[in-house]
């Protein structure tokens, strides 16, 4: 009987997995079967017991709700409250003024770039119900003064400030220009290497206004076709490749009592970076980061806004470079900074003086810190998130201003994406696995669950009903005796006496990480999808990756491509000596740093992977900007070998697999050049490949049939070539 009774239950297991539904690319691009569902427009209030978030379908209304009992209490805005035709462009953004009594409305947003966007605004006044016209056309990056009486924005390369309520527009700079000179935004590559485009800030007093200014003259342009007429259009834009000009970039403070601007001597004529501006908590004293070129020297200068006198109060040199990040703050009793800093080999915080003398060391340990959240001053206390427990996950911390009393407040493992309300007493958690979706909960600061937001409950039964494989997760080690973390997915039917095709997935750029414990959207259902055609799918962080300390990230410096590729070889040798893995059938793909990778693997590979797929891919580090280029290079005037050993464009003739080179034509970011350069060398060396190109897309190759087209290309080469 109890033989039966076995037999029975393996019967009902196989029947259960043969009736799951199979994954279809059509479920993951055109259908939204897989979609994510989140509480959005998530804005706390300043008033420390209330949040704002959207509600009902397009975005309808803001809604104020209470931290306590997560009753709404009260409907702020509603998009039928302003008499303009949103029906043309349904979504906006908001944020509200310092007193929360005005909002600051976009709409119709165009992008830019990756950062930067222009849209229509408005000012809505929400106690006497009326909405203002901050300016006739699209502006970009309007931002309400401190007390929402004034909103300042970028037109035409130029800072205005509009004193909306009384319909009066005032013009601060009046030079700027198109591909010469710009004010109070800043260029393309500031913009996609500083994660910044909002080029101007507010004093805390609002009487005046910080902005930098771009020169931009001397840097060369870039052209891209743009296709759809006749003839096609030209998309030209200022790009400094390696090794050649850069803006030459100059801060400024507009004063708005007596409307005189101040020049800052921040030595601006010595080609150098100023990547980060910041007030302090004195209103007459304001922050600048200063990087020479190379960027390993760093320097946090203070700039008196009355007089313009400079004083510089931290120093900062590294022997291969350093990361700019927002970790600075300067504490409410104006004497305290903290910053922080990989100087003992990992990133960690430290507390400074406002003279720059360091008082403490905050966190230590051989992990990391990865973002700093701010300093509940009343209680001294200080919270962040970090690598501790372990390199693939990210928890969330509080400690004391001395650097004790430290305490794990989130809990589970995954990554943990925060935010804090301003007083620092609630903290909402945007929390996720790689075998869980998101949920959102709120938290009060001591780490008690207050209230669940929303979760994903629906899209974990379709996951089960779709028969997702799990997420492993482990380590290998390599034959120098590196130690690589790794994640692998394997069919849900999967037999280990059987042999099976690998597909590695690679990105491996400097301080990146795939291999994290977090939810991975889309691509991550298109690995289960392969995984369903009888794939197993891996993914290795190389060295150079972060969240392991600053020797193993910057060991690729000077060299990028040569341990990392070394690195996903032996990987894919490793996984190739495994008793279920066919080493005769292994692909490798990635995407901008992965394509650069997936192409130096099948052909300095090229006795180990048999086929290679490169979206996007940097083929020659020339062909890139300079600040991402040079901080882990230097010029090529002064390391050409770093730049030519490791370009695939110089390793063609290894390649034996099969190969599928993929672009967008307008990418402004790696440009289609690479690819075109990476053709032309392959048909010189005789090598057969097979390619596609994107009409008019940027480097995410963005567009739901697009994905859809592109992924369905993808697929179909693994599944015919590997």
């Amino acid at each position: 009987m109890k033989k039966l009774y076995t037999f029975l239950l393996l019967v009902a297991i196989s029947a259960s997995l043969f009736a799951q539904k199979k994954i279809t690319l059509e479920d993951i691009h055109l259908n939204n079967t897989f979609g994510i569902n989140s509480v959005s427009g998530f804005v706390p209030s300043s008033d420390g017991e209330h949040y704002y978030n959207y509600e009902g379908s397009d975005t309808l209304f803001i809604v104020k709700y209470e931290y306590k009992t997560g009753k709404a209490v009260e409907r702020v805005f509603s998009i039928y409250d302003m008499n303009i035709n949103f029906a043309k462009a349904p979504f906006y953004r908001y944020t509200f003024s310092a007193d929360e009594t005005k909002l600051l409305i976009s709409t119709d947003i165009e992008r830019i770039y990756r950062h930067s966007t222009r849209s229509k605004y408005y000012v809505f006044d929400l106690k006497e119900r009326k909405a203002y016209n901050v300016a006739d056309e699209k502006v970009r990056y309007a931002t309400f003064s401190p007390d929402g009486s004034k909103v300042a924005y970028v037109k035409n390369n130029n800072l205005y400030i509009s004193f909306y309520s009384s319909n009066r527009t005032d013009l601060l700079t009046r030079d700027g220009k198109d591909d010469t000179i710009i004010n109070g935004a800043v260029d393309w590559v500031y913009e996609e290497e500083f994660a910044m485009s909002q080029g101007f800030e507010w004093s805390p007093d609002g009487n005046k206004i910080a902005y930098y200014r771009f020169d931009e003259s001397k840097v060369k342009k870039f052209s891209m076709d743009i296709y759809g007429s006749l003839y096609p259009e030209q998309d030209v834009f200022k790009y400094p490749k390696a090794g050649e000009d850069n803006s030459v970039v100059d801060i400024k403070i507009y004063n708005l009592e007596n409307q005189n601007t101040i020049d800052l001597d921040e030595g601006s004529e010595n080609d150098q970076y100023i990547p980060r501006i910041k007030w302090t908590q004195d209103a007459n004293l304001l922050s600048f980061q200063r990087m020479n070129r190379k960027q390993n020297k760093l320097e946090i200068i203070l700039a008196n806004a009355t007089d313009g006198s400079l004083k510089t109060i931290y120093t900062e040199t590294n022997k291969y470079y350093i990361d700019i990040t927002d970790n600075l703050t300067f504490l409410n009793d104006g004497k305290h900074i903290v910053f922080s800093s990989e100087k003992d080999g990992f990133n960690h915080l430290y507390l400074f003086t406002m003279e720059g003398k360091e008082v403490r060391q905050l966190t230590t340990g051989n992990w990391e810190v990865d973002a700093f959240y701010g300093t509940d001053e009343k209680n001294k206390y200080l919270y962040f998130t970090s690598t501790e427990t372990s390199p693939i996950n990210r928890e969330l911390y509080k400690m004391d201003i001395k650097g004790k009393k430290k305490t794990q407040l989130t809990q589970g493992g995954g990554a943990h994406f925060i935010t804090f309300n301003p007083s620092m007493t609630y903290y909402m958690d945007f929390h996720s696995t790689a075998n869980k979706p998101y949920t959102q909960s709120i938290y009060n600061n001591k780490g008690k669950l207050v209230r669940e937001l929303a979760n994903n409950k629906v899209l974990e039964a379709k996951m089960q009903e779709y028969g997702f494989s799990n997420i492993e997760f482990s380590t290998l080690k390599t034959s120098e005796g590196i130690e690589l973390n790794y994640w692998m997915i394997k069919p849900k039917d999967f037999d280990p006496s059987k042999k099976y095709p690998l597909i590695m997935f690679v990105y491996g750029g400097p301080g990146s990480q795939q291999v994290m414990n977090r939810w991975g959207g889309s691509r991550a259902i298109w690995n289960q999808y392969m995984a369903q055609q009888g794939y197993i799918v891996a993914c290795v962080d190389n060295r150079g990756t972060g969240g392991r300390g600053e020797e193993f990230k910057k060991l690729t410096y000077k060299q990028l491509g040569k341990y990392e590729t070394i690195d996903q070889i032996e990987a894919a040798k490793y996984f190739g000596a495994q008793n279920y893995i066919d080493a005769a059938r292994i692909g490798i793909w990635g995407w901008s740093y992965g394509g650069y990778m997936s192409s130096l693997c099948i052909s300095k590979g090229a006795d180990v992977f048999k086929s290679a797929i490169a979206v996007a891919p940097v083929t020659n580090w020339r062909y890139y900007d300079n600040i991402y280029t040079e901080r882990y290079m230097q010029r090529p005037q002064e390391n050409a070998a770093g730049y030519d050993d490791n370009s695939p464009i110089n390793h063609v003739e290894k390649i034996k697999g099969n190969y599928l080179l993929i672009h967008g034509t307008a990418d402004d970011n790696v440009h289609f050049q690479n690819s075109v350069e990476m053709v032309n060398a392959m048909i010189e060396a005789g090598i057969k490949f097979d390619s596609e190109y994107y009409p008019n897309k940027a480097h995410g190759i963005g567009g739901a049939k697009t994905q859809y087209h592109l992924y369905n290309r993808l697929s179909s080469f693994f599944l015919e070539k590997l």
